[in-house]
């Protein structure tokens, strides 16, 4: 299943507040879930399999490192938690990193949330808005991104353009 995405990513330390706008716009509140991404080592894009209670996927994606809103190009493919998919990414081609955090998921529309907690990086907010059949467009998305900003009070100082995978592997 390939989609657009315009997401943005912040470091955020007001992760109460912001719990507090998304529920007063009544959003759709998925659970909290603990997440390990692998990262695997390719030559182009990123490719992660992502475990968790909520969500499990195999992700790959495009999308260039800038601040800001940005477009990602997404292609997801659910697994059965239970196969050897993992095991087969992983001797074929190497893992790059693994990603360890706690997610709070939230829905307003097509827009999604995750209040993040990621180990040995610390607090993080995400704003995807998603366009999975190619009827709103990348401005209306793009609009959707930069309001959220704007009604959450993220800087721009505070915007991150990398993924966590790359944060960590320039940690250490």
């Amino acid at each position: 299943m390939a989609h657009l995405n315009i997401e943005i990513k912040a470091k955020s330390n007001n992760q109460a507040k912001i719990k507090k706008i998304l529920k007063s716009k009544n959003a759709d509140f998925k659970g909290v879930d603990h997440q390990l991404d692998t990262y695997f080592k390719i030559n182009f894009g990123r490719l992660k399999l992502r475990e968790g209670k909520i969500e499990n996927y195999l992700i790959y994606y495009q999308r260039k490192n800038k601040k800001g809103p940005k477009q990602s190009d997404v292609v997801l493919f659910k697994p059965d938690p239970k196969s050897s998919l993992k095991e087969i990414l992983t001797k074929a081609l190497g893992v790059l990193t693994v990603v360890d955090k706690k997610r709070e998921i939230y829905f307003i529309d097509n827009v999604k949330f995750h209040i993040d907690e990621v180990k040995n990086l610390g607090t993080f907010i995400e704003i995807e808005a998603i366009d999975t059949d190619g009827t709103m467009g990348k401005d209306q998305l793009l609009e959707q991104c930069r309001s959220f900003l704007d009604l959450f009070e993220i800087s721009q100082k505070d915007l991150i353009s990398v993924s966590y995978s790359d944060l960590l592997l320039k940690k250490h």
